[in-house]
């Protein structure tokens, strides 16, 4: 039995509304009523299971599901791009959830303009990328900004800047989707752009890694400039660097990672003290060969300690869902032994569910587990009061 060392006082789900995945449902499209009544749904679930935190998706593509001069309304909250938004959903759903006692995390997906699924046609004339198609490049079918430019910086910065005066939210969060996950042997289109800009780097990797440093940081001080209490949280892929490839690095075998592929240095950040906290997606089971849930969770202890960024735990309650009885997921009671296990690791302070629509399914009865284990929790904590 694994002995309970404290309370995870940062108790949080993801709201996702990139292709309508938690809100609104492509029925609440352009509704605002239908849209508020979901929202309300939402939260009142999220609230009674204990969740005291909503990671709130507002800018999927570059475009915005709150009031922006300068990103459009977003194709999925109001059926077409750029169209005039009647109510602000970010206003609302930070003074429902404060009602609430809960949190509020605004994310935002720093290069991303489309889905491969989503034809560009849907990118409104108000859009940066029809202004300025420099800035930009595409990459299987998805067309990112380039982060290799001066102007990609400032441009994420201005957006940051815009909803951190305006809005009284608790952090800006970002995951795990910085430069693109590798897509076979398909080459990143970004060989003129290092050839300009070097900055003296000789190796393009290297280059890369720094281009996201570079914005990391900007945002960092973008964001404590602007108001210091709201803090700025990553959420990255679940492996910062296989051991057999850095002794460093974890005990895994994951094919893909932060470091090599995704050219994000989540160990600098929090080193440098750029980020608040991290939260890793450890979306895979406990004993799992390429991917141990155990083993991750205490690599990511070990980074944090001694430094001022909190852990969090990014958890998949959505592999729940369908699950094959062959499977870890389909079998006992996978998300509680990983909430326990959470709980005997002194560093880990917090946890998040991807995302609410499936955790609310209540697939295998996680949502009766999760209420349980927070009521055992022993004090209420009101992090953002």
């Amino acid at each position: 039995m694994l002995s309970v060392h404290a309370e995870i006082a940062f108790r949080g789900a993801w709201i996702a509304t990139v292709a309508n995945i938690d809100w609104p449902t492509p029925e609440a499209v352009g509704d605002t009523a239908k849209q508020q009544a979901e929202m309300t749904w939402i939260l009142d679930s999220l609230q009674s299971l204990g969740i005291n935190a909503v990671i709130f998706q507002v800018r999927p593509t570059a475009d915005a599901l709150y009031k922006s001069e300068l990103e459009p309304s977003s194709h999925w909250l109001m059926g077409t791009q750029g169209d005039s938004l009647t109510w602000d959903p970010l206003e609302w759903t930070i003074e429902e959830a404060h009602k609430r006692n809960m949190e509020v995390h605004v994310w935002l997906n720093p290069y991303r303009v489309n889905l491969a699924k989503t034809d560009t046609s849907v990118i409104c004339n108000k859009h940066i990328w029809k202004q300025h198609r420099d800035w930009f490049w595409c990459y299987a079918k998805q067309w990112y900004f380039d982060p290799g430019l001066d102007a990609t910086r400032e441009w994420i910065c201005t957006i940051v800047q815009d909803i951190v005066y305006r809005y009284d939210i608790q952090a800006i969060h970002m995951d795990d989707y910085f430069y693109p996950y590798p897509q076979g042997k398909q080459a990143l289109p970004d060989e003129a752009t290092f050839a300009k800009y070097p900055r003296g780097f000789t190796d393009i990797r290297d280059w890369r890694r720094d281009n996201v440093n570079l914005a990391i940081q900007a945002i960092s001080e973008t964001i404590r400039e602007c108001k210091p209490e709201v803090q700025f949280g990553i959420s990255p892929f679940g492996v910062w660097r296989n051991a057999s490839v850095d002794s460093t690095g974890s005990a895994t075998l994951a094919g893909i990672t932060n470091y090599d592929d995704l050219y994000a240095d989540i160990r600098l950040w929090i080193k440098n003290g750029w980020i608040d906290y991290v939260l890793p997606q450890l979306y895979w089971e406990i004993g799992k060969k390429v991917a141990d849930y155990e083993i991750l969770a205490h690599w990511w202890a070990n980074e944090v300690r001694g430094t001022n960024c909190k852990l969090y735990i990014g958890m998949a309650p959505y592999r729940l869902e369908n699950a094959s009885p062959k499977t870890p997921w389909g079998q006992g009671n996978e998300i509680g032994r990983q909430m326990q296990l959470n709980r005997a690791i002194p560093e880990i302070t917090g946890e998040c569910f991807y995302s609410t629509r499936p955790l609310l399914r209540n697939p295998r009865g996680v949502c009766d587990t999760i209420r349980l284990i927070y009521k055992d929790d022993k004090a209420e904590f009101l992090p953002w009061e």
